[in-house]
């Protein structure tokens, strides 16, 4: 007897919103990947650590009003019909609508990535190679068991460890942060 591989049912963005709308998905946090629904893990230490980020770049921004900071806030480029995203913290520039139903047509300017227990440093990767590819200026990758950092944009990687201090770059100008600060004491 062989078996066959089991079939992936692929949604387009239409489907994806009335998947979210099912009574047993409308509390879970899905993101759309190439097509597929992806359940996106939380863990406590992922939420401190993206609630720290939120904290420390509102702090920036009530000094530098130049844009918003969100938790977990769907984005997808406006022509894409297979992806919507959801990074676990994102800034966008002021000049930017505010989304009121859905999700935004655009992708931050800057997405922040924690990884989960399951996640692997390559589907990291993949993410900050999306977001970049369709709008980001700067990513940054979060590595709790290891305590560092990556800092992407489309001309540069930096790896950065406790002792490293995070730059906001042309992103968010003047924004310094020490790594060390966005991981809980164990």
């Amino acid at each position: 007897m062989v078996l066959k591989p089991l079939e992936r049912q692929l949604y387009t963005v239409e489907q994806f919103e009335t998947f979210l709308k099912q009574p047993e998905n409308v509390d879970i946090p899905f993101e759309l990947i190439d097509g597929e629904t992806v359940e996106k893990p939380a863990t406590v230490e992922n939420g401190i650590i993206a609630a720290l980020f939120a904290t420390f770049i509102n702090m920036f921004l009530f000094e530098h009003p130049i844009g918003r900071v969100a938790v977990e806030v769907r984005h997808r480029p406006e022509n894409d019909k297979h992806n919507d995203r959801l990074p676990d913290v994102s800034f966008t520039n002021k000049d930017r609508p505010i989304t009121t139903r859905g999700a935004a047509l655009y992708i931050p300017d800057l997405c922040i990535e924690i990884q989960s227990p399951d996640d692997s440093a390559k589907i990291l990767a993949d993410k900050a190679a999306f977001y970049l590819a369709n709008g980001a200026k700067m990513v940054w990758l979060v590595y709790p068991s290891k305590q560092l950092v990556e800092t992407l944009t489309l001309d540069d990687r930096e790896l950065l460890g406790v002792e490293d201090t995070i730059d906001g770059g042309d992103v968010l100008p003047g924004f310094k942060l020490p790594v060390k600060q966005v991981f809980p004491a164990v």
